[in-house]
């Protein structure tokens, strides 16, 4: 990932995780990765936020059940939703997006091929044993849905910590 080796020198890196209305997904993964960066007092070196490709949710917190389910594990996700923004390809060095659609939808909106390098899916962190190459979207599912997104994102986020600051350190 040529992206992730841009990033050596950098004084703070700058993550955005996206998925459809930005109430379940992207927020746990922004939710994760402040808390992995918060335990490892790594925080002036990281700016991380969420976003969705779809405006549906603008305004709202996450999903009560996510919510919920990832206060189990002791994170509390206050993210105010948004929708992405042109200029956040600007703002960040990484934009990574949950599943192919959202990938897709980023793809669109990206105005120059450094736009384009910025975008990593998501799965690309996440540990091939646990066998998905997109994380669900848990909207519909049950409780089982919600835990089983937490467990992907807990890797993938520890994993692209762990990747980015051997880049930067």
């Amino acid at each position: 990932m040529d992206i992730i080796n841009s990033l050596k020198g950098k004084e703070k890196v700058r993550v955005l995780f996206v998925c459809l209305g930005n109430i379940c997904r992207s927020p746990a993964a922004d939710g994760i990765m402040r808390a992995i960066v918060e335990e490892h007092n790594d925080g002036e070196r990281w700016e991380i936020d969420s976003a969705g490709t779809g405006g549906y949710h603008v305004g709202d917190l996450p999903d009560s059940r996510m919510r919920i389910h990832a206060r189990r594990r002791g994170l509390e996700l206050t993210h105010v939703c948004r929708k992405v923004r042109v200029a956040d390809f600007d703002d960040f060095d990484l934009i990574i997006p949950m599943d192919a659609s959202n990938e897709s939808n980023l793809h669109r909106m990206a105005q120059t091929i450094e736009h384009e390098a910025k975008i990593i899916p998501m799965a690309k962190f996440v540990d091939m044993s646990l066998r998905y190459d997109y994380i669900p979207d848990p909207y519909y599912e049950g409780a089982e849905g919600f835990e089983l997104v937490l467990d992907l994102l807990q890797n993938g986020c520890a994993n692209l910590y762990e990747i980015v600051s051997k880049v930067i350190k």
